[in-house]
């Protein structure tokens, strides 16, 4: 019997299996032994961590680990994950979470103006959607104050870097990031006891195929703030200005600010994930390089919803190893032959959005809850002569982040932490802004051509100390498209409302078509929120009017993107005659061409020729 009991004592590390191998050799589960299996596919400790799991000296077993906490860091890809999964490694590549193109690209145009080379997070050779040769340079080669403010500044969001000093807002780097997810402050909390709290370190052993929306709000509550805005949050209350009986938010996020709730986007309150309208190459890319984030995403709302004079676009399912197949695995509710597919604006199919009996249904990823989209194809309100341009979240926004003048200081005379070096080098960044608003938002020309909400982005104006702690810039303005101004952006906040913005305020009050806090005097709007560099430019905005002369004077920052130009302006303003009487979008008038010539004449009091 005592020899039973031994044999039993012996043999107990290895029955309690958590993430190891079944071979009977392995001396991980001494010390690990409740950690989380991986996935049912990940069962072998050293395959993912390397190291050497014959021997029993901890420091020993552990000297040839990749990491050694994260086998998913992009150094390590191609002995690691890359091994099984060499597809999604090679869009992992190209994704613009990783190289940062975008950012990087739009960060010199704010601060220098400079486009002749394509930097990114590493050297890279790859290949555009045309199949093109694309040449990435690194980061660590743009010496100067753009590259200075992405090492320092940007960095950490990018999923190749490793953030873990952030509440609510750490990750790990490469697939970790996404897949093994940290919590509010990165400690273990699963059930290896050998781990337990430890920090920096992913909330659980245990992968996650579809990530969540914290996964997602780790990254993206910063900048344009579209995490916040979905899940009806805004930052906008961290003046610290003395207030009587206040009480900050009722969350607090990274960089200790406080947020307060706001309307949600319709599709959060709705239950939707952000993975139910992203599709895994919106998140992970294709496979492609691009330059910018609008080309990668392939998501719309027409896709869904159809447009004014067109349905939703599907395909139908005819083989087994269809891509959609293969990507729903994991879901809820898994493709099959036969199933009708939407697709995506770049024709591409949906994995979870069907067309069945006539309707479109979206599918949670997760939880598998169905939700009947609304099809607006030939409904009035939809198909008003003059909207065509309209992207649909020009209307449908319920509010969109502004955050104006960014005042930007780069300190010589101090040290700050470059990230992508991993060391501090010779200056630091500090900024404050000066104002920050929700509502209403100024619309413009993007890059599709189409009317959209506009963001300041950026507007910046920076301040350069030497080495001794004297000004060389002081307030400096960046060129831009060969003269000095600030930029503003096109822009979908993710704050979608059912209810669309009303008719009369877009088309008479002056903030929508970019002309910011304002007072009407006679034929001139005349600023209120005025720029430090200007007693007459608003701050805002980036139009003008004097004395019935619009000009634009700010510049819109994506290729084939511009402010409205006065024909346009006028014609927005003059529809607010309209309105007086026919205040329903239903109206049939607005199924024909307006006769502007006829509204101005009604406005210059004059009697129609006979």
């Amino acid at each position: 019997m005592i020899r039973v009991l031994i044999a039993i004592f012996f043999l107990l590390p290895f029955l309690l299996v958590g993430c190891g191998s079944q071979s009977t050799t392995s001396q991980c589960e001494y010390c690990h032994a409740g950690l989380e299996l991986a996935s049912d596919t990940h069962q072998n400790c050293i395959d993912c961590h390397g190291g050497d799991e014959t021997l029993t000296d901890k420091k020993a077993a552990h000297a040839s680990m990749y990491g050694p906490r994260n086998p998913s860091a992009p150094k390590f890809w191609e002995k690691t994950c890359g091994k099984c999964h060499q597809y999604q490694l090679d869009r992992v590549r190209s994704n613009l979470m990783l190289t940062n193109t975008g950012f990087i690209k739009n960060i010199r145009l704010t601060w220098e103006g400079g486009e002749e080379y394509l930097y990114a997070t590493q050297d890279q050779k790859l290949y555009d959607a045309q199949g093109n040769p694309v040449e990435h340079h690194s980061v660590l080669k743009l010496r100067n104050l753009a590259g200075e403010l992405y090492r320092k500044y940007c960095s950490l969001c990018h999923v190749g870097m490793e953030s873990h000093r952030s509440w609510k807002a750490s990750h790990a780097s490469g697939c970790a990031a996404c897949h093994f997810p940290f919590n509010e402050n990165g400690t273990y909390q699963g059930n290896d006891l050998a781990m337990k709290n430890k920090w920096p370190h992913s909330a659980s052993h245990q992968m996650e195929p579809l990530p969540t929306n914290e996964v997602c709000f780790r990254c993206h509550n910063r900048s344009g703030r579209i995490a916040l805005s979905y899940q009806g949050m805004n930052d906008g209350n961290n003046g610290l200005v003395p207030v009587n009986n206040g009480f900050p938010g009722p969350e607090l996020i990274s960089g200790a600010r406080n947020v307060t709730h706001i309307q949600g986007d319709i599709h959060f309150d709705k239950g939707m994930d952000c993975i139910d309208c992203h599709t895994s190459r919106d998140v992970m890319g294709d496979g492609y390089a691009y330059e910018n984030m609008y080309q990668q995403t392939e998501v719309a709302c027409e896709d869904c919803h159809g447009s004014g004079d067109e349905g939703p676009r599907y395909e139908v399912v005819e083989r087994e190893n269809h891509d959609a197949v293969r990507e729903s695995r994991n879901y809820q509710r898994q493709v099959k032959t036969g199933d009708k597919l939407v697709l995506t604006s770049k024709g591409r199919p949906y994995s979870n959005v069907f067309y069945q009996d006539g309707k479109i249904v979206v599918v949670g990823k997760r939880d598998g809850q169905e939700h009947i989209s609304k099809q607006i194809a030939a409904t009035p309100e939809h198909t008003i002569v003059g909207h065509e341009r309209m992207e649909c979240y020009a209307c449908h926004s319920a509010a969109v982040p502004q955050c104006f003048g960014c005042h930007t200081q780069y300190d010589q005379s101090q040290k700050g932490m470059d990230f992508v070096r991993g060391r501090e080098t010779r200056g630091k960044f500090s900024e404050t802004e000066d104002y920050r608003s929700l509502y209403p938002f100024s619309l413009a020309l993007d890059q599709r051509g189409k009317i959209a909400p506009m963001t300041p982005g950026c507007q910046t104006f920076v301040t350069v100390l030497d080495r001794r702690g004297n000004v060389q810039k002081e307030e400096y303005v960046a060129n831009f498209r060969g003269k000095q101004q600030l930029r503003f952006a096109p822009f979908y906040s993710h704050n979608t409302a059912l209810k669309a913005v009303s008719c009369r305020e877009c088309h008479a009050d002056p903030a929508f078509l970019g002309f910011g806090q304002h007072v009407v005097a006679g034929q001139s709007v005349e600023s209120t929120l005025i720029c430090e560099k200007s007693d007459e430019l608003p701050l805002d905005g980036f139009m003008v009017m004097k004395q019935g002369e619009v000009q634009s004077f700010s510049a819109v920052v994506r290729e084939h993107s511009r402010p409205l130009n006065e024909h346009e302006v006028r014609r927005a303003l003059m529809v607010n005659q309209c309105l007086v009487c026919h205040d329903d979008p239903k109206d049939a008038i607005y199924q024909q061409a307006l006769d502007y010539d006829q509204i101005d004449r009604c406005l210059q009091r004059v009697t129609p020729d006979r």
